[in-house]
């Protein structure tokens, strides 16, 4: 394997932006493709065959460029669909949402109460529930899960500051306030743009990025497999990112940099069967 092929991400949209910027935060010398299937989003409404359908198409583009590692950047495809990514990427290491955040949950939860905030089909996948129950053993921890399905198309639209998100975000919120939890999973890449609004409505709860996590094993996972990329020349004057899109939602320039923090190059379009299609030929 290539010591020096890229860092592969994708997300049904442009919330995955929020796990790259983590990688970029925790891995900033490699380099990393980026592929946000903006024409199918969002995918928590959708059956599991068809999740999986997609969820397939996105690994296929990935390591038709030669990835070195797969970054699930979106927690449904993570709750539903991973066994599947992991069997099409064929010994290529895949990281997902799912397992990282629900063992930094357990880690942190003083009061054995946590909160999941998700999509519809990661919510009724139970994915993080299973998880977090595994990872605390015979301790005892209640578990409380809320869908969200209304905050991926809020966040797409850019409308994360708006009223109507506000009054949404209290309505999914306030099953929370009945149960004192201490620790809220935002079961979602989406959601990390809703920070400052959750912790509003619940000012002492630890919120868990799913992105961060994920970006701290995929650190690790590369260090063991001496993947990484060892670059002592100073820091880095610009993140070496290429951006792929099915399609060009709104807003997405102002939003890829309020989730990156800098702004980006101009994404390449791409008809993602067309791309796959092609490259078997």
């Amino acid at each position: 394997m290539d010591k020096f092929s890229s860092i592969g991400v994708f997300d049904s949209g442009i919330g995955g932006l929020s796990v790259l910027k983590q990688l970029i935060r925790f891995i900033p010398n490699e380099s990393y493709i980026y592929l946000g299937d903006t024409a199918r989003v969002p995918y928590g409404n959708k059956s599991n065959n068809v999740v999986e359908q997609y969820a397939k198409e996105c690994t296929d583009f990935l390591l038709n460029k030669n990835v070195k590692l797969i970054v699930i950047a979106c927690n449904t495809v993570s709750a539903v669909a991973l066994d599947k990514v992991i069997e099409q990427a064929n010994n290529i290491p895949v990281i997902g949402m799912i397992q990282p955040a629900s063992e930094a949950s357990v880690r942190t939860t003083v009061n054995r109460k946590i909160g999941i905030i998700g999509t519809r089909s990661t919510i009724n996948s139970k994915a993080y529930t299973n998880a977090i129950l595994q990872f605390a053993g015979t301790e005892k921890i209640d578990v409380f899960s809320q869908e969200c399905p209304l905050f991926v198309p809020l966040v797409e639209e850019g409308l994360v500051s708006h009223s109507a998100t506000k009054q949404i975000a209290e309505e999914y919120l306030k099953k929370f306030k009945n149960h004192p939890i201490d620790t809220l999973i935002l079961g979602c890449t989406h959601y990390p743009t809703l920070t400052r609004l959750i912790r509003d409505i619940l000012p002492n709860v630890n919120q868990i990025d799913s992105g961060e996590h994920a970006a701290v094993s995929a650190l690790r996972l590369l260090a063991e497999k001496n993947l990484l990329i060892n670059e002592k020349s100073g820091p880095i004057k610009k993140h070496n990112i290429d951006f792929y899109v099915t399609d060009y939602p709104n807003h997405f320039y102002n939003l890829s940099q309020q989730l990156l923090g800098f702004a980006i190059d101009s994404p390449k379009h791409i008809e993602i069967d067309k791309v796959i299609s092609n490259s078997i030929k």
